[in-house]
């Protein structure tokens, strides 16, 4: 559910920059190019999907980083750029409130930062591959510490991207201005205002975010089909019999198919919001419960099946619950940081200054909100579906790893001689044993290392009725 949802995302970012540079319609650009990636992830597999991500990776980088120096030349350097997002108020690294109705704090940030490192590098199954890949266990464990310090100069660039496009527009904001629809539009939108007398820029900028997007479609598409073969179809009696070849057949129709849900999600994608925004908030409130079964399954060692179905299902509901009741209950959006259109330049339109008019209203609309001597708006208390996004994943892993734990002391936890030790990380497994001690647990602690495949299923048949 999570990686078609990201799917959808996936081919409507790029889509959405087209259509800025472009007379493309969106919608005809998430078909299109919705229909190139399916076509070259089911002919190629994972070989092509990893030689394309290599690539597309690369052309998404350094063509990024092209258009952010280039536009902050034009401003006066980085020096400049960071002056003007300080002066703005656009900079903000230690904002301690503890409230969670506030968007963004230094809590909530590294929240969602521990939480989006373990769920999209530590449990996902497209690095899961990358993992399996690797030649050794060594090389493997060495690919997170590159994944991160590519992520960090990767999300540098982006940020940088945000910082200059304010230092560029802070008096004349284009969205207030009309000149764009949508906040995620005006990346595309300073490509083609600032660097359109360079012959290329424009194409470099949409090529470099489609790359980097496919890259991570392609990814998500041949993951989701080998998840449904491995897990879903393979052991199936009508499937147990299939050869090599057959079953790579399956696969490409499962990738194409997977192709077809990332077109349908891509035209759902733009009616819900900002790309990051809905993208965070609803990933997470899918990947929270998914995130919470697998530590449920390593720092739980007193699990069963039940206590982990309970939690994944509670918290899974609960999460979409939130998602929900913050678009139809709640009502409230996102408080936009103040905008500028005072240095809009004049444009005449049937004798009447455009750039005056949209400058008194919204000189007007800020002057409503900020007196003081008005009268004091009705202002509506936070509700549960106000806490902030940032948290809704890390919701997720507590409520099911909370509500797996009570269920499964209630309906009989497995015990210490039950699990195999490899499968569970070692300090929970000796803190387990520990407490099993002290209150005075029936029967044996089973040591299962040696054993073998026989004794330990007549251990663990045995254990229960002890």
């Amino acid at each position: 559910m999570s990686s078609c949802f990201y799917l959808g995302i996936c081919l409507y970012a790029p889509s959405l920059a087209l259509s800025s540079v472009t007379n493309l319609p969106t919608w005809a650009s998430v078909i299109i190019m919705g229909s190139i990636c399916t076509f070259y992830i089911t002919i190629g597999g994972v070989k092509a999907v990893v030689y394309t991500d290599v690539i597309q990776t690369m052309l998404m980088f350094f063509g990024v980083l092209a258009v952010v120096i280039l536009c902050w030349t034009d401003v006066g350097g980085f020096d400049q750029v960071w002056d003007i997002a300080a002066q703005g108020q656009r900079l903000e690294f230690f904002n301690l409130d503890t409230s969670p109705y506030t968007r963004h704090t230094l809590w909530s940030t590294t929240v969602i930062g521990i939480f989006m490192v373990f769920s999209f590098l530590g449990v996902a199954q497209p690095p899961y591959q990358r993992f399996a890949s690797a030649p050794t266990l060594a090389h493997a464990q060495r690919l997170p510490l590159f994944f991160l310090l590519g992520m960090i100069l990767l999300w540098g660039v982006f940020y940088t991207s945000g910082l200059v496009a304010y230092a560029l527009y802070k008096d004349c904001d284009p969205l207030t201005s009309g000149k764009i629809e949508k906040p995620d539009q005006i990346i595309p939108f300073m490509v083609t205002d600032k660097l359109s007398h360079l012959t290329g820029v424009a194409g470099l900028f949409v090529a470099a975010v489609y790359g980097g997007v496919l890259s991570s479609l392609s990814s998500q598409g041949n993951a989701i089909a080998c998840v449904v073969w491995e897990d879903f179809l393979k052991d199936r009696a009508f499937f147990r019999s299939f050869s090599d070849r057959k079953a790579t057949n399956v696969i490409k129709v499962l990738s194409s198919i997977t192709g077809l849900i990332a077109i349908g999600f891509g035209l759902l994608a733009g009616k819900l919001g900002t790309i990051n925004y809905v993208l965070s908030l609803i990933s997470a409130a899918i990947r929270g419960p998914l995130c919470g079964l697998f530590l449920v399954g390593l720092c739980a060692p007193w699990a069963n099946t039940k206590g982990a179905t309970a939690g994944l299902s509670v918290s899974l509901v609960f999460n979409i619950w939130m998602v929900i009741g913050r678009y139809f209950v709640s009502g409230k959006k996102p408080v936009r940081l103040p905008l500028s259109v005072e240095g809009c330049p004049q444009e005449t339109v049937g004798g009447v200054l455009l750039n005056a008019t949209v400058s008194a209203l919204a000189n007007a609309t800020l002057t409503i909100a900020t007196n003081t001597t008005a009268a004091p708006a009705k202002v509506a208390k936070n509700t549960i579906y106000d806490i902030s996004y940032c948290f809704n994943g890390g919701i997720g892993i507590v409520l099911n790893y909370v509500v797996s734990s009570l269920v499964s002391v209630c309906t009989g936890p497995c015990l210490p001689g039950q699990i195999e030790e490899r499968l569970v990380y070692t300090p929970c497994l000796r803190f387990y044993r520990t407490v099993y001690r002290l209150v005075g647990g029936p029967g044996r602690l089973h040591d299962e290392a040696g054993k073998k495949p026989e004794d330990k299923e007549e251990a663990m048949g045995m254990l229960p009725t002890h």
